[in-house]
């Protein structure tokens, strides 16, 4: 029996690698689909699906096959078995069956009508995305290389612009997308599609703060390709860089408000104690990254004066500047503060005082790196965008709340963009032209932040209603607007460099 036992445990356990190289192996193809067709479209000059809409494609593609063409749950996967003296969900359950006792630990709540189709399908958990990897290992690149491919000259010419978008338009379309998503809420409370205890104000703010994060990859792409004007690129790239920091710190800051009483209630403290929150991890997150670019910047420094002697070795300088890079997001992080602020402004503040002081071959080397990683990163993100929308196994599609959320990020995106430019073309010198600020509105996609920040928290209807929301948004935004980027910009009569 023992022996039984045992041979059973091995037998489960290579069937775990089997299947993390399987996940590996689905990832692995997708991503060489994707730079196939990235080469075709460059070769054939295509703009009217971008790599990442081509990833996200490729990824949904898979999800149906995973979905639908795999094994499905085993009869004792797919059992409920009532636990009646269980008050709450505990991290680790011990079960003592037969004097033989099994650990437990807690994953994540399944609805329902998932228990008995495809609950225990070994490949669909394994394809159940992870946030703590998205966070920690994929997001840090993107936004590192963000703030250190920055243009200087142009972003800090336009400092005050971007700033005002980034922070006061981003609050604007939080609190714009909360109200209107609370309107359709009563809505859909009075016609009984939810009740009142399921949804707060609370709630429908957290939903505001996720959906304001702009990620518009695609439309910078095409910019980039066609050289579009600097101070349109820079307006929108900045803005959206800086705008992610916000949005994931705004989040945060909301998803720990606690009224004391009535959530659908306004508490002054508590609405003073979310500001002071956002305020402090957000100053704090950008001293603990500027800290460690000073400090890369001092060690560059001494290379270059020649008090050490590692310029002259390339690579391990290059893997001290990713290492210290990626210290600052670790040690935000470990300190409670907001590691993509913190390595954000690293980048930036690397890329003004560190780059110059590298050797040639490693500004050649962190140049390319940091690409590198952005761009493999970046499809990894949008390929489980494709994925997710038939391997998460908690959907809930609710018309209502989709129409509802569609209206209120187009109506907030006008509200940010049309009246900041209005009071900002009153102390500019350059003004900001119409046709500028049309296609700042377009440009307003949704991406790998929003889709981050919504699956991050997918323990109650609600969170489970937003992601699925949240990822219908962000398929629609990259590939219709997406899409229609070079277009738009003939309409618009936008000029070329």
């Amino acid at each position: 029996m023992e022996k039984l036992k045992k041979y059973v445990s091995m037998k489960d356990e290579d069937q775990f690698y089997h299947q993390g190289a399987v996940e590996l192996l689905v990832f692995n193809f997708l991503l060489i689909l994707t730079i196939l067709t990235i080469w075709l479209f460059k070769n054939h000059r295509f703009r009217f699906l971008h790599e990442t809409g081509g990833a996200m494609l490729y990824g949904l593609v898979m999800g149906l096959i995973i979905r639908y063409a795999t094994k499905a749950a085993d009869v004792d996967s797919g059992t409920v078995y009532e636990c009646e003296k269980l008050k709450s969900g505990p991290s680790t359950l011990l079960i003592n069956i037969t004097n033989q006792v099994y650990e437990y630990q807690y994953k994540r709540e399944i609805s329902h009508h998932n228990v008995n189709g495809h609950q225990g399908n070994a490949m669909l958990q394994k394809m159940t995305f992870d946030p703590s990897i998205f966070f920690n290992i994929l997001l840090p690149p993107i936004i590192f290389h963000a703030g250190y491919s920055l243009k200087k000259r142009h972003f800090f010419r336009n400092l005050g612009s971007i700033l005002t978008y980034a922070f006061l338009g981003t609050a604007i379309s939080c609190i714009v997308i909360g109200l209107i998503m609370y309107g359709f809420v009563k809505a859909m409370l009075h016609i009984g599609q939810l009740k009142g205890w399921e949804f707060h104000f609370t709630d429908c703010l957290f939903f505001g703060s996720l959906m304001s994060a702009t990620d518009p990859v695609t439309v910078l792409a095409i910019f980039h390709e066609l050289h579009v004007d600097t101070d349109l690129y820079t307006l929108l790239f900045g803005e959206s860089v800086l705008n992610d920091a916000v949005a994931i710190v705004l989040t945060y800051s909301i998803s720990i408000y606690s009224p004391k009483e009535n959530p659908n209630v306004f508490d002054a403290a508590a609405f003073f104690q979310s500001v002071g929150n956002f305020l402090g991890i957000f100053a704090g997150s950008f001293a603990m990254g500027s800290s460690y670019a000073v400090v890369t910047a001092l060690i560059s420094f001494m290379h270059l004066t020649k008090f050490t002697k590692l310029c002259e070795f390339p690579m391990l300088e290059t893997g001290l500047f990713f290492l210290l890079s990626w210290s600052a997001f670790l040690s935000a992080e470990a300190a409670g503060l907001t590691g993509i602020v913190a390595v954000l402004f690293c980048g930036v503040t690397q890329a003004h005082y560190t780059y110059n002081n590298l050797s040639p071959d490693s500004k050649m080397r962190t140049k390319q790196l940091f690409e590198f990683m952005n761009f493999l990163a970046e499809n990894v993100i949008f390929c489980y965008m494709g994925l997710a929308l038939f391997t998460f196994q908690n959907h809930i599609f609710n018309p209502l709340f989709i129409f509802g959320a569609f209206v209120a990020v187009f109506v907030a995106r006008a509200c940010n963009i049309y009246p900041l430019s209005f009071l900002l073309n009153l102390g500019r010198k350059q003004k900001i032209p119409r046709n500028f600020q049309h296609m700042m509105m377009f440009s307003g996609l949704r991406g790998a932040i929003a889709f981050a920040l919504a699956i991050r928290d997918t323990e109650s209807q609600p969170k489970q209603m937003m992601f699925t929301t949240a990822l219908l948004i962000v398929f629609f935004t990259v590939w219709v607007f997406g899409g229609g980027t070079t277009p738009m910009l003939t309409w618009l009569q936008i000029r070329l460099v």
